[in-house]
């Protein structure tokens, strides 16, 4: 007989309320009738007997498909490896002895979770996200509106954003030159610096210090004044390309946003809203946005 578990619940709550007897409502429902007998007499649900020998608990599960969901309407939902992952640095976060997971546990995981399914994913073009700042602005407006979201106070909400300097970039104005040609050619130096910070304010207009990455191998004291006390909440940084790549991206969420956005109540989630660049989607990165509640 194929039945499911609300096929079962439906089959209890009419034989209760009913003076049907348990044989009519067994074949009405294709159930057997010790299933129906022992249910009525209060046995558990499979899934809640098979709980204690779950890898993660109820509760750490529900955690974990709210996070998938929340993922989902951010526009990065994570693949099955990504969740596996999770589970098992939840494993670890807890001293559990076992960290290792079968081989069927994201079916499991899922067939647990409802709410959840396995999707194909669809690219949307960024320049349809990002062609316009009004584009951009109403590109927020469902995901605050998301169940999974709009609870989250306005000073809880961060904007994170990272542009760049070229060094004689500025040099491209207008100029003096002969009458008889249209324009005129200025030489520049052949190499240019390039330098990108990184810049994170709140909905209630809170600005974090920002980031400075140079191009380089390392930050050299040179570079800087001798006094510099106004920038000594700045975080300087160096990397082959002078933009940000994960190392430095993870480094700014552990040293910058974490410790400096903490709400006075931990209950309270953050939301912090970014594009979709590599560096920003990794699995340690959203690790440790799921461990701090962001």
């Amino acid at each position: 007989m194929a039945y499911s578990e609300q096929d079962l619940q439906d089959a209890v709550a009419k034989y209760r309320r009913s003076g049907y007897s348990a044989r009519s409502i067994s074949r009405e429902f294709s159930i057997p009738m010790t299933t129906l007998y022992d249910r009525v007499h209060g046995s558990q649900t499979h899934s809640i007997a098979a709980e204690p020998q779950q890898t993660l608990s109820r509760v750490q599960e529900d955690h974990l498909s709210r996070w998938v969901l929340t993922q989902a309407a951010l526009g990065v939902p994570p693949s099955h490896a990504q969740i596996r992952e999770f589970a098992s640095r939840i494993l670890q976060a807890q001293g559990a002895t076992r960290t290792t997971l079968g081989k069927s546990w994201m079916t499991r995981f899922l067939r647990r979770n409802s709410v959840i399914r396995t999707q194909r994913g669809l690219k949307i073009d960024s320049a349809r996200v990002n062609g316009a700042t009004s584009s951009v602005i109403r590109s927020w407006f469902p995901l605050l509106k998301n169940p999974a979201v709009k609870d989250i106070l306005p000073a809880n909400r961060w904007n994170f954003d990272e542009f760049g300097l070229m060094e004689g970039q500025g040099i491209n104005g207008l100029v003096v030159g002969s009458a008889r040609t249209r324009a005129v050619q200025r030489k520049h130096p052949g190499s240019r610096a390039w330098t990108s910070f990184l810049e994170c304010v709140s909905a209630t207009g809170v600005s974090l210090p920002p980031a400075v990455i140079f191009k380089g191998k390392s930050v050299q004291q040179q570079w800087f004044p001798t006094a510099k006390d106004e920038l000594k909440d700045w975080l300087f940084t160096a990397t082959d390309k002078g933009w940000v790549n994960r190392e430095v991206a993870l480094e700014w969420l552990q040293r910058v946003f974490i410790p400096r956005t903490q709400p006075q109540d931990p209950s309270q989630r953050r939301l912090l809203m970014l594009d979709g660049h590599d560096s920003h989607i990794t699995t340690e990165f959203i690790w440790e946005c799921f461990n701090n509640n962001i």
